[in-house]
């Protein structure tokens, strides 16, 4: 028989040959080129990716179920282990000719072997630690959020589920990756590889990231979620039905066909308030309170629905009464009930509200595609709707008010050109859970008075602006606040709303609504991390609402305080106040 294999290559080994040619093959080149994606993951980077699962049990701002945990966990180890691979790399780029020079190619087999088996050993441990830790922390986030602290929490499905994640995301990576070298091989045949490889992972990145975006996001959810938009814009809720009231739009005396409303505009319209039930609750005589709705196919651009929508509020007499409203809508043109009720309690009716759809497209899609489409819409409205206001004489112009919550909110802000301009041109404002992006209350948070957290900013002493969570003491804070002037803007703004505090700078930036003093409603656990905190905070968005008010991104009846604050009505008392908070109370939630 001949020479074994080992004794044939021992020369080769003892002059160092061995390692310098191995040395020399390029790294995207290995003998088989498949080993990219079927070889075992490296020891570093799957210390990594453990550590990266391990923070993102840490808590966030709202607790989460075990799926949704789950898939954070995925996703973060996915990161940790790229990030681990990466760092990997170039250290051995960094010290490579030191490593090759004065130690072995590769490590002795048994070390690697101990190093795998005190991995395991470890991890296993650790994780299962971790598990439990997180568990504990989750139920002290929901006693600060008045949840109940019984808690469903899969350990061992949270870890699988992770794992299965993380596996799928490397393994898609790898392929990426294996395809990359495949373009750069055949690319070297025609140019030099320095060009090849420039060449290779310029198209490679570019087709993933646009591809991503265009195909798989534009193209594939967008569009998904576009289509069942559209389909659901043309229906409409159980039990609204086609008000004949002249004062309401999408009745037989409107300008606006019933038909051209929207879901959202037929149920805004459809369920108004009349002069009766707002008898029965403030127990004064009332009159029918009027809503006027532009949905987005009942006119062509902006400026024509803007324009449409005050020819509706003229053809009601909505400039004769007492207070006029404008409201800010969100994605498929909703307008919170629990928002524009209150004024119409409080002025027994003598109020018109008018609003426009500016997208049939959910609030979550609206907010990654839409957004300025909703600052266009209600800066054309405001334009227009202020300018016929100021053809009233002054003295028999209504009060004049906006208002809106989350990307309503954010549309409302758009129209003004910042908080001197919004003081200046409107009697008061009511906005409640911002967007991170909306331009107002970032001036007025980024300028706040030393002191005064990110989460409740004190702007100029409170003079015109005031932020509250709890909005019948946030509001009316005693101290050194100065006396509340009007006009009078009131932001509801929860410390624990994942909406208001989202940004992309949350990935590399910690945030500054974690520095202490923390919100009342997050726990002392919470912490940033790289990376880790980002995907938190996205998830956060999406449970949002599964919290009760004043917690995550939902506001209750908060409004009665806040138009109880901002624009009262003549001889209006706290006692008042209380008895329309108490009606409210007892109604459905609207989510």
């Amino acid at each position: 028989m001949g020479q074994p294999a080992d004794d044939r290559l021992a020369p080769l080994r003892r002059t160092g040959r061995w390692a310098r040619a191995l040395a020399r093959r390029p790294y995207w080149n290995p003998p088989d080129s498949s080993w990219v994606v079927r070889r075992w993951p490296g020891l570093t980077a799957m210390c990594c990716a453990t550590l990266f699962f391990w923070l993102s049990l840490t808590p966030s701002l709202v607790p989460r179920p075990w799926l949704l945990q789950g898939v954070i966990g995925g996703i973060t180890a996915a990161l940790g282990y790229a990030t681990g691979a990466l760092l990997e790399w170039l250290l051995r780029l960094a010290l490579g000719p030191l490593c090759r020079r004065y130690i072995p190619w590769r490590p002795d087999p048994r070390r690697r072997a101990r190093a795998w088996l005190a991995y395991y050993a470890l991890s296993t441990g650790l994780t299962i630690a971790a598990l439990s830790w997180s568990a504990d922390a989750q139920r002290t986030l929901r006693r600060l959020q008045e949840l109940p602290e019984t808690l469903t929490w899969h350990s061992a499905m949270i870890a699988l589920l992770a794992l299965v994640l993380c596996g799928l995301l490397v393994a898609l990576a790898r392929v990426i990756r294996l395809a990359t070298r495949e373009l750069i091989r055949l690319l070297g045949r025609f140019v030099p590889r320095p060009l090849a490889i420039a060449v290779g992972v310029l198209v490679s990145a570019t087709v993933v990231v646009f591809g991503t975006r265009d195909v798989v996001f534009d193209r594939g959810i967008i569009d998904v979620a576009a289509r069942i938009a559209e389909n659901t814009d043309k229906g409409t809720r159980d039990g609204i039905v086609q008000s004949g009231s002249r004062y309401v739009s999408g009745s037989p005396h409107s300008l606006i066909a019933w038909d051209d409303l929207g879901y959202e505009g037929r149920n805004f319209t459809g369920s108004s308030l009349s002069a009766r039930r707002i008898s029965q609750v403030t127990g004064e005589r009332a009159i029918q309170p009027i809503r006027a709705y532009v949905g987005q196919e009942s006119a062509p651009g902006f400026a024509s629905r803007a324009r449409l929508a005050v020819r509706e509020l003229e053809r009601t007499g909505a400039f004769d009464r007492e207070v006029l409203a404008i409201a800010g809508t969100t994605g498929r043109g909703w307008v919170n009930s629990t928002d524009a009720e209150p004024l119409e309690y409080m002025y027994g009716g003598d109020t018109a509200i008018v609003a426009v759809q500016y997208s049939y497209l959910p609030s979550w899609a609206s907010f990654l595609v839409d957004k300025e489409q909703a600052g266009r819409a209600n800066r054309a409205l405001v334009k227009a709707v202020r300018a016929r206001w100021l053809e009233q004489r002054p003295d028999k112009r209504p009060r004049l008010v906006v208002f809106g919550e989350s990307l309503g909110a954010y549309g409302i802000e758009a129209a003004f050109k910042g908080p001197d301009d919004l003081l200046a041109k409107v009697d008061g404002a009511l906005l409640a859970g911002p967007p991170n992006f909306s331009p107002i209350r970032q001036e007025l948070t980024r300028r706040r008075d030393p002191g005064s957290p990110v989460w409740r900013p004190v702007y100029k002493e409170g003079r015109n602006f005031r932020f509250a969570q709890w909005p019948q003491k946030d509001l009316r804070r005693p101290g050194p606040v100065a006396e509340w002037k009007r006009p009078r803007v009131a932001y509801l703004q929860n410390a624990s709303d994942a909406i208001v505090w989202w940004s992309p700078d949350l990935a590399f930036n910690p945030p500054r609504w974690l520095r202490k003093p923390l919100g009342p409603d997050i726990t002392d656990a919470v912490n940033w991390f790289p990376l880790v905190t980002f995907w938190q905070t996205t998830v956060d968005m999406a449970v949002s609402y599964s919290v009760g008010a004043p917690h995550g991104h939902r506001y209750g009846n908060g409004s009665v305080e806040g138009w109880a604050a901002v624009a009262p009505p003549d001889g209006w008392t706290g006692a008042d106040t209380a008895r329309l908070q108490h009606s409210m109370d007892q109604r459905e939630a609207p989510y």
